[in-house]
Formats: C-alpha cells, sequence, structure tokens
C-alpha cells in the first residue's frame, strides 16, 4: 500500500510538473522563440560579424594600403581650379590672399614691359609659357622682379604679397607652393593688365 501511494504521489507530482511546463512553455513560448531565434540568429550573427570583421579587416587593410599608395597623388584640396598644364608649355600661378591692407589696390603683373595679368585682392590668374628663363616684375611705389627658369609640363606658383613703403605700397612677387595656393578659396582676376608705358 505504501508502494502504491508512493507511486500515485510521485505520478501526481510528475503530472503536476508537467502540467506547469505545458504552461509556462505556453505563456513563455513566443519569449522562448524569440530567445532562441536570437540566440540562433545572435550565433549566426557572431559568425557572420567574425568572418565580416576578418574580411573587413583584410578589405581595411588592403583599402588603407590602397589609400595609402593613392594619398600622394591627392594630397591637396582643390579649392581653386587650375587647367592642365598645355603640352610643350610650363604654366605660373600667380596667386594674392585676401588681406586688409592694399585691399582697395591692384597691381599688373609684366613680363619686361607687356602685361601678363593683374591681380586684385583675393584674386590669381593662370600665365602659360614657354620653357626658358622668364622675369616678371610688378611695381608701384617700386619694381620687384622675379626670375623664373620654367620647364615644359610643370607648374609654378608664385604669391603676390604687400609691404607698406613710406608713400605707398610695396607688392612683391615670391616663390610659393601648391598648398599656400589651395589653402584659401580665391577667384579668378577679371582685371585686365596694362602693358608700361
Amino acid at each position: 500500500m505504501k508502494n502504491i501511494n508512493a507511486k500515485m504521489v510521485m505520478a501526481l507530482c510528475l503530472s503536476l510538473t508537467l502540467m506547469g511546463t505545458s504552461v509556462w512553455a505556453q505563456t513563455t513560448e513566443p519569449q522562448t522563440a524569440s530567445s532562441s531565434s536570437s540566440s540562433s540568429s545572435s550565433s549566426e550573427a557572431s559568425s557572420s560579424s567574425a568572418s565580416s570583421s576578418a574580411s573587413s579587416s583584410a578589405s581595411s587593410s588592403s583599402s588603407s594600403s590602397a589609400s595609402a599608395a593613392a594619398a600622394p597623388a591627392e594630397t591637396v584640396a582643390k579649392l581653386n581650379p587650375v587647367d592642365p598644364v598645355p603640352e610643350g608649355k610650363g604654366q605660373i600661378v600667380f596667386f594674392r590672399p585676401s588681406r586688409f591692407v592694399g585691399a582697395a589696390v591692384s597691381f599688373s603683373v609684366r613680363e619686361g614691359d607687356t602685361g601678363v595679368g593683374k591681380l586684385t585682392n583675393g584674386t590669381y590668374f593662370v600665365h602659360v609659357a614657354e620653357p626658358g628663363t622668364h622675369e616678371y616684375n610688378i611695381s608701384f611705389e617700386t619694381r620687384d622682379t622675379l626670375r623664373l627658369e620654367v620647364e615644359a609640363g610643370e607648374t609654378y606658383y608664385v604669391i603676390q604679397s604687400i609691404a607698406m613703403g613710406v608713400i605707398g605700397a610695396r607688392p612683391n612677387l615670391t616663390p610659393s607652393t601648391e598648398e599656400a595656393f589651395q589653402e584659401k578659396k580665391l577667384k579668378v582676376t577679371k582685371a585686365k593688365a596694362t602693358d608700361r608705358k
């Protein structure tokens, strides 16, 4: 009798346990499904992320090496457009950054007595020249002359600055760099150069 009672108690406990489990399973089924799907998706995601991280690290390393290889070709931001050098020629970019001092005054750049371009405040122009030695000058109170050895296929940069003289402004022409030219946005000059009479 004791054995039967014990068996009945165990059967009753088992049935109650199964009933509780089924009730719990019904109430938590969506969560279990979502958790199982999330766990499976997380495992898939982890595996895919591992593979993607491996591929991304490989691609990033290859892209970084590619960008590092491409970096020297495109290191300067192009704020001010300049056309390619004409075949068999050289070109000089004359530019004048925007400054408060002498802002109202414009200056003609000349080769000998012939005007090749005129710089107003915050402008630039491109002068195409034959290969060889060239002398460019600019004047107001005094004259400043710059000699350049121009080679075919090359672009040169010349900055025009202003110093204050006794009576008025003293413009200067100084060799410069593409970095300095592209530092700030400039306008292509619309002023016409004048020849020296």
